[in-house]
């Protein structure tokens, strides 16, 4: 099994595979995407579609509202009425044949509007002047309406479906007197039939285009027939574009009119908005379908044309494994297959002579390395010979000079450890390392060095780079006891730090101190600036600097390096801090 699939494993077939997954995914994109914008447009062409549908409904409803309210208007304003509401305001009672003359002002606008089933007029106390029977307006409306229509002052004020014909709407607006300054007058309600806001057939679904829906805030359907309808109000409360509604899938757009407070609903069927798309698929799917196969031939014959001359390019390399390397004599006409057939040729002609000079360098090369083989020194050696030297110290009694020697290998023996292992120490060894160290230096300068080593039994296990804290003491002892003059002293103090999880670190000497433009300009230095010093080699505190933001520049882990606090006659502090955890490098064990 394995055997057949890496015979398939051939340059033409993963050319041809290749070919064929690229034209795959770039007719699957371009298709999609084609799909997708073709379909956002037809969309798009259907909304705003049926958004011109709305703004005209919109317009139409406007339109019948306005007549309503000019009728209204004329009849609120007609001297006969304004008469007989300023009587009836002056305490006078309106006589039968007044309210009598009303039936004809009434009829002869019904007349131009027959869609007005009837007008009532009240007054101001809310009592019935026409039609000519009892009646009250707080019996006929609710209170909310008539404190509107008292709002609105003259303004129509639409109410909705008549509490007592189904078939009709109500509106009303307040009669002001113009001879009495506007004031209060009476009531005007006008009673129109719900036909005359038939704006479309409602939810036909027959032709498959919009359903133009007049709805008030309780989702009753106001325009139409009596005929009872279905409840509307989850329509109005969805912010959805898409509404499922009587078992079928709407696109919906709402319209609230500034006139009546009620919303104007235009419902589509989403099979009318997406008409065209199926379409628009079919064509793609095939059209897809034969550029692939077209393609497939394509990529079948490019790929033989490609790999055919690298077939006979590999017959030759491999008849070179069976001794000296030939060239390949087959003609090329492809000029990328022609320049690396050539240049195989050149290869091969070049790899015979550079095999005798490969040959001759590994010679030349074992006896190089023999020879700087033998010229290595071996570190112990060294610790060999001072180990001799205290032997000989001890027999001779110079106890004191054969502790230094032992100091001394230990220091050396410190410093010289295998890298890759010793790479970290506890503070405990550090600190061990540098008494040593400060032990040699008070044999070199007697007297004039003292010193002073604080570390706890906690802090002596943290995790440190080798050699990280011995530099800072040297350049202490360097430039501040021997800066000085008279005795100096050095402390290293080790303690917990303010941060959770972190160690304090202080080396200090008693010095000459720094002035603050060389303490600024050592900063500089730490940072890759040139060099301060004028003793020594002046890499010490750099090389600490480097070394402490390179260990410790874990995740997580912020490392600012040294603190250096320093004055004139008082001294040299430099602090760091260090997590006690080693930082992510010292636990990757890089």
């Amino acid at each position: 099994m394995y055997g057949k699939i890496k015979e398939l494993n051939t340059l033409r077939n993963q050319i041809f595979i290749g070919f064929l997954l690229v034209m795959l995914v770039i007719i699957a994109v371009s298709g999609a995407f084609v799909y997708n914008r073709v379909s956002f447009l037809l969309k798009n062409n259907a909304e705003r579609h049926i958004q011109q549908t709305a703004v005209q409904a919109n317009g139409r409803l406007d339109a019948l509202i306005d007549q309503i309210d000019s009728l209204t208007e004329q009849v609120a304003n007609h001297p006969t009425v304004q008469q007989l509401l300023t009587e009836e305001l002056n305490g006078k009672s309106v006589s039968f044949n007044q309210r009598q003359s009303l039936l004809q002002i009434v009829s002869s606008y019904q007349a131009y509007m027959p869609s007005v089933g009837s007008l009532e007029l009240y007054t101001a106390d809310y009592r019935l002047l026409f039609p000519i029977k009892e009646g009250s307006l707080g019996t006929r409306i609710s209170n909310p309406y008539i404190t509107e229509a008292n709002t609105q002052k003259g303004r129509l004020v639409w109410i909705g479906v008549d509490p007592n014909d189904d078939g009709s709407l109500l509106a009303i607006r307040q009669v002001s007197l113009m001879d009495r300054w506007f004031s209060r007058g009476g009531y005007l309600i006008a009673r129109i039939q719900r036909s005359y806001f038939q704006l479309d057939d409602p939810l036909s679904g027959s032709d498959g285009g919009e359903s133009v829906l007049l709805v008030n805030d309780e989702g009753q359907l106001l325009g139409g027939s009596e005929e009872p309808k279905p409840e509307l109000l989850p329509l109005l409360a969805s912010e959805d574009q898409t509404v499922s509604f009587q078992d079928k899938e709407y696109v919906q757009v709402k319209l609230r009119s500034d006139k009546t407070n009620w919303t104007l609903l235009v419902l589509t069927p989403v099979s009318y908005v997406t008409k065209g798309i199926s379409i628009l698929r079919t064509v793609l799917l095939v059209s897809g379908g034969i550029g692939t196969l077209l393609f497939l031939l394509l990529s079948f014959v490019l790929s033989t044309m490609i790999t055919r001359p690298i077939i006979h390019l590999i017959r030759a390399m491999r008849k070179s494994r069976l001794g000296v390397l030939t060239p390949n004599s087959e003609s090329v006409s492809t000029m990328e297959l022609r320049e690396l057939n050539y240049t195989y040729n050149g290869m091969i002609a070049n790899m015979n002579d550079l095999i005798r000079v490969v040959y001759e360098k590994e010679v030349l090369q074992s006896r190089t390395e023999l020879k700087a083989l033998q010229a290595q020194i071996n570190p112990h050696f060294l610790f060999n010979t001072l180990e001799a030297f205290n032997w000989s110290l001890e027999e001779k009694g110079e106890e004191e000079l054969a502790g230094l020697v032992v100091i001394m290998s230990r220091l050396f023996r410190y410093i010289i450890g295998n890298s890759s292992s010793d790479e970290w120490v506890t503070l405990g060894e550090e600190m061990e390392q540098v008494k040593r160290y400060l032990k040699i230096m008070e044999m070199r300068m007697g007297d004039r060095l003292s010193w002073n080593i604080q570390l706890e039994l906690p802090e002596a296990a943290v995790p440190v780079p080798k050699l990280l804290i011995q530099p800072i003491v040297e350049n202490a002892i360097l430039h501040g006891v021997e800066g000085r003059v008279g005795n100096g002293a050095v402390s290293v103090i080790v303690t917990p730090s303010t941060r959770e999880g972190w160690t304090r670190i202080s080396i200090q000497d008693d010095g000459p101190g720094m002035d603050s433009d060389t303490l600024k300009s050592l900063y500089v230095a730490l940072e890759g600036g040139p060099s301060i010093s004028s003793k020594g080699t002046g890499i010490g505190l750099v090389n600490v600097q480097r070394r402490l933001k390179l260990y410790y520049r874990a995740e997580g882990t912020e490392m600012e390096g040294m603190r250096i606090e320093s004055n004139r006659s008082e001294g040299t502090v430099i602090t760091f801090e260090i997590p006690n955890d080693g930082g992510h490098t010292y636990e990757s064990g890089q």
